[in-house]
This record gives structure tokens, sequence and C-alpha cells, in this order.
């Protein structure tokens, strides 16, 4: 049996663009439930079941004995409740095809001309039942990836001239306040703008608990508001948040077809040939129908047919709810492969906001002073040094006040007037030119791969201050876990190689690689692979985009550039490191399910063909077989769907 359809297309079910409007809105769906027609047609198949077993029954016990009638009986029962199989047997000759549905009609047309009348109804009941199941089966999958939908608010209520309405959530435009009450569902992806409040995040991010919510923080279209009402400053609508992300790569995954599929298609194909050639060939040798018949019927690849694309969409699904979008099987099929993980430093490993971690004294001066005296030198500085000594002075209650007179020497350092006196604030460097170096502050252990920035005023060296960005609170788990993988861990960054070199071993990589610009990255990617490496690249700025291209899989942070997101082929929501742990590890879980299921079809039909040929199956047991075996590969797909916690059911 070929593998049923995963989903119905329907354009109304997710977020749409309007592509007359010049602003993206959103478009909920109408209903997640099954439709009156999919209910119809597994009630058309119960009916087909049903009237089979009757049939059977009837020819089992011989109901018409006075009427020499069994036989039209069991043909007719045969034909009409087999139909569906011979008509997706004659669609597949008419394409060329060879699959399950062709064997199994020659199967079932040669027990009706042997007589074997009860067996072939049989069989017909065992191959139509397996067929609703696996329908019921891929439809849990279907409505694991359906339940996002209900996540999406059909109307939303907006702050428009001062008053708060309700509009239709298709209305909602970029840059309007949006209003969401205690318990309601968050319709946007935007900044808190007022209020508190916890948000349940599970079904984006995969966060078991609730996060708080503030003004400035960031929110996502399709979680849940749960104490507070929220004032949200819209971004992104429709198919641009993240939630409509996750619907087009179920989408696209949908469409695409990985490599392994198209594998798995085949596969399905040779048993074909590989059954009729063996039922050939045990009737040339023993002349008995019943054994040829019993082989055609055993072998079976329904079970790698239908269990393939589900273990792709099932993981795709999985990874959604747990954090990460990933655009298409032919991407997860690739992570699975993947060997070498490449990070960037800043935004990906770090927050990209560098934070005073340390105050050097020189002279007796004290860590308010220090700070005190750079921050005033630094109030007009646009560099991300300076806002964190800005952002330290105002921790400490440090009046900020502006220089009188302004200098700012690029790469150097800046120099001030304050009241009569001159600050000075960079690079050793800087302190040369100026002929500060008497007192600089020495320490044995050093600046620890942090930016170091010397200070002094009216003459006198007071100290230095140590600058780093911040590394994420996950970051040395997640490149400890993927070595622990097998996975070789590189970080590459523009930084400078003496700040990068002790940002890698602080968190433990493999190697680590600074002074690089973004197309020096791209280069030393394509020479890895020119080594037959299989290469991820994990950015999350312009820089990285080339890289993100470049590589096997690239893989951009949620809090990255539009330009990053774009180019990669992963996005992860949240920018946690340990939701690439998490994909990379179910990628290669999807990888070994559908190998599980590959090498299990290949033995069953082995030792099932085998025994046929030898006499041992009859046709009844021998459709048992088949059945039992394919639905157990199905199920065994099935692992990889969301469970019902993790869909909010």
């Amino acid at each position: 049996m070929s593998a049923p359809h995963l989903t119905e297309r329907n354009p109304a079910n997710g977020p749409q663009l309007d592509e007359n409007s010049n602003s993206r809105e959103i478009n909920p769906p109408k209903t997640s439930e099954p439709s009156e027609h999919e209910h119809g047609f597994e009630w058309v198949e119960i009916v087909r079941i049903a009237f089979v077993g009757l049939a059977a029954a009837a020819v089992w016990f011989r109901l018409w004995e006075p009427f020499p009638h069994i036989s039209v009986i069991g043909i007719a029962a045969t034909l009409i409740g087999g139909y569906p199989i011979f008509k997706e047997a004659f669609e597949n000759v008419v394409e060329r095809k060879m699959t399950m549905e062709l064997s199994m009609t020659i199967a079932l047309l040669a027990a009706l001309a042997i007589g074997e009348f009860f067996t072939a109804l049989v069989i017909t009941g065992f191959v139509l039942a397996a067929e609703v199941l696996e329908g019921l089966t891929v439809g849990r999958g279907r409505r694991a990836i359906q339940s996002l939908l209900d996540f999406l608010p059909r109307t939303v209520a907006v702050r428009r001239n001062g008053q708060v309405i309700e509009v239709p959530a298709d209305q909602v435009q970029v840059a309007e306040t949006v209003i969401v009450k205690p318990g309601g569902h968050i319709p946007v992806d935007g900044i808190v703008l007022g209020g508190r409040s916890f948000v349940e995040q599970a079904a984006i991010t995969g966060e078991a608990m609730p996060v708080e919510k503030a003004p400035g923080d960031a929110v996502y279209a399709g979680t849940i508001n749960q104490s507070g009402a929220l004032e949200i400053g819209a971004q992104r609508l429709g198919r641009d948040t993240t939630f409509g992300r996750i619907i087009e790569a179920v989408e696209r995954a949908e469409k695409s077809r990985a490599p392994i599929q198209k594998t798995a298609d085949r596969l399905a194909g040779y048993l074909v040939y590989f059954a009729l050639g063996a039922a050939i060939l045990t009737f040339i040798i023993t002349h008995n129908v019943r054994s040829t018949i019993s082989v055609v019927i055993v072998a079976g690849a329904c079970g790698i047919a239908a269990g393939t694309p589900l273990a792709i969409l099932g993981a795709i699904g999985r990874a959604a709810h747990q954090g990460a979008i990933i655009k298409g099987g032919l991407y997860l099929e690739a992570l699975a492969a993947v060997d070498t993980v490449l990070l960037d430093k800043t935004g990906t490993l770090t927050f990209g906001t560098p934070q005073v971690r340390e105050v050097v004294s020189a002279n007796g001066f004290g860590e308010r002073q220090i700070i005190a005296a750079a921050s005033i030198a630094e109030r007009k500085s646009e560099h991300p040094l300076a806002k964190a000594v800005v952002a330290r002075a105002t921790e400490l209650a440090i009046p900020l006040v502006e220089p009188d007179e302004f200098s700012y020497t690029p790469g150097r350092g800046v120099r001030v007037s304050y009241e009569g006196e001159e600050i000075l604030v960079g690079s050793l460097a800087h302190f040369v030119e100026h002929g500060m170096t008497r007192g600089l502050p020495t320490d044995s252990h050093g600046a620890g791969g942090a930016s170091e920035v010397y200070v002094a005023r009216a003459g006198q060296v007071l100290g230095s201050i140590r600058i780093a960005d911040v590394l994420r609170p996950e970051a040395k788990d997640a490149v400890a876990a993927m070595r622990q993988m097998g996975l070789k861990t590189v970080l590459l960054s523009g930084d400078t190689r003496a700040v990068t070199s002790s940002v890698g071993r602080n968190l433990g990589v493999d190697e680590a690689v600074g002074g690089l610009l973004p197309e020096q990255k791209a280069k030393w990617l394509t020479e890895l692979r020119s080594k037959g490496r299989n290469v991820a690249m994990v950015g999350d700025g312009i820089n990285d985009a080339p890289a993100l291209v470049e590589a096997n899989v690239g893989i951009a942070m949620g809090s990255g550039t539009d330009v990053a997101r774009e180019s990669a082929d992963v996005i992860l929501i949240g920018s946690d490191l340990s939701k690439l742990v998490e994909t990379l590890r179910l990628a290669r879980r999807c990888r070994g399910i559908i190998m599980q299921n590959f090498v299990g079809t290949l033995v069953v039909d082995s030792i099932g063909v085998g025994m046929a040929a030898a006499g041992l199956l009859n046709p009844l047991l021998a459709a048992f077989i088949h059945v039992t075996s394919e639905l157990a590969f199905i199920l065994n797909s099935t692992r990889l769907l969301p469970r019902t916690s993790e869909v909010g059911q």
C-alpha cells in the first residue's frame, strides 16, 4: 500500500498574506478538526470491511449451501471490497509504477482463480483494515501539526484613536498596539509596551515553565498570556511570525522530498519486483499455486513507503514544538549527517552585549572613582565598550554627566575635558601615545580574553576596566554535548585572536579561529567541505550569511538579523543553544528510525518469502504477517510525533 497523504492542503488553514495589501495580515484558520469528508471516508472504509467480513462468514459457514452460488458471492464480494486496491493498482500500472497494490491485485485474482474465495476475502479484509489503521495513525501526525493552528485567535483587541476595539485578526497592522487579556493567545510577534505577565511559550519554544514578560521583552504569536494584561507593539504578522514560520516549515516539509524518502520509494518498488520474481520462481520449482500466492502476499514495503514521510513530518513537527524551525526534510536529513559544527561567537555563543567584568585598581583608586571618570568620557561615545561602561555606572547609581570637550581616536580611545580636568580612556596604545605609562595596573592573570580599557584623570592613572561579551549560560553545556555526540566543534569569530582563543578554551571547543572577515569564514567552511566534512554553520548576523549559505546546513539564531534567518535552513527560536543539541539528536533519531524500518522490512520480507516458498505459510498467515509488520514499522515512525503534552492538548 502506498503512503497516504499526510495532509490535505487548504489555503484557509494557516496564516496567510494578503498579496494585494501593503501590510502583512493574519488570516487565522477556520478549523483544525477533521473535515466531514475525512470522517465520511473512514465510515465508507469501515462499511466496506464489514461487507467483506459478512461475505467471508457466509463462505466459511456455507450459509447458502443449498444454492450453488458460493463462488459468485466470494468473487463479487472480493471485487467490490477490493475495489480501492484494484483501482490504485490500475492507476499505478498506467503510470508505470510498481507498488504493493499491484502485487496484492495479482494475489487476489490468483486466489479467486483457484477457488480460494475465503482466503481472497480475508486478505481483502486485512488489507482494508490496515489502510484504515494506517490512515488513523498518519492522521495523528496531521492533527499534531494542525493543533498549532488553535494557538491563533480569530479576533484581536487593538488600540486605535485612543480606544480599544476588537477587529478581525487579518486587519491587524504592523506597529499597532495589541491588547492581550489574561488567558488570551498572543496573535503577533512583538515587544511588550506595557504590563507584566507570565507567558506560556511551550507550543513555540518548548520551554516547560511560563516566562515572565515585562516592557521591552519579546513575545511570540501562538503563545498564551497567563496572568496580567499586556500591551504589545506588533512587529511581525502572519507568515513573518515565528508561528507562521513553523507552519511554513511543515508545508515545505510536505512539498519537498528528502533524498532518503526517494530512496524509500525506490526500495518499495524493488521489493515488489522481488516478490513477483520470487513468486514466479516458486511456481516454476514447486508448481504450488498456494505457495506462490503466499510469496506475493507476504512481501510488503508499505511500512517504508508510509513510515518514512511520517517520520520526517513527525521530526519536523517535534522540532518546531521544541524550539527549532527546520525548513524541509532535505535539511533534516542533512542535519543527521553533520560531523562538524562551526559556531560564530558574538550573538551566537554570547549575548552580543559587552558587560563590565572586572575593574582593576591602580594607585589606590576604587571602582566608583574609576567608573565615574570613565562614564564621563564614554558618555558621548557609540562604541559597544562605551555602552558597557555607562551601563555599569547606572548600576552603581553614579550620575551621568556630559563632558565639556570630546575627542575620539578610532581604534584607540577618547580624550575629554570636564571641569578643567582631562580624562583619558582607551587602549594601552592610546595611553602610550599620550605618554601615560607610569602607574598602569598590572595583573598576572591578565584580561583573560576581555577587552581592557585604561582610565586616567588629571594626569594620573586610575586603573583599568575589563569588558567582555557574556557567554550564554547554556553555551558550555551545549558544546560539551555536541562533542559527546562525536561532533567536531570550531569557533569562528571576527574578534581578535586572543579573545577568540580565550573564549574557545572556556567553552572547550576543538578549535578557535579569530580575526576572520565574513568571506574568510565562508572560505574556511568551503575548505572543510572539500575535505569531505559535513558542516553545520551557526550564526546570527549579516556577516554570517555567506557561511550559512555555503554550509551543508545553515542554522540561524532566532534573535539574529533577518538576513541570517533567511539564509539559514534551520532557525533556533529564542536563540537557546540547547535547542541546537536537541535538534541534532532528533535528526539522528529520525534517521535511525527510518533505517530500522528499512532493515526490518528487508528482514521480514526475506524470511517471509523463504517460508512461503517452502510451503510453511498459507495465504492467510502470509497476509497477517504482511499487515502486522507494516503497522509495526508505521507505529515505529509515530514515536517521533509530538506528544500530547507538547501540542497543548
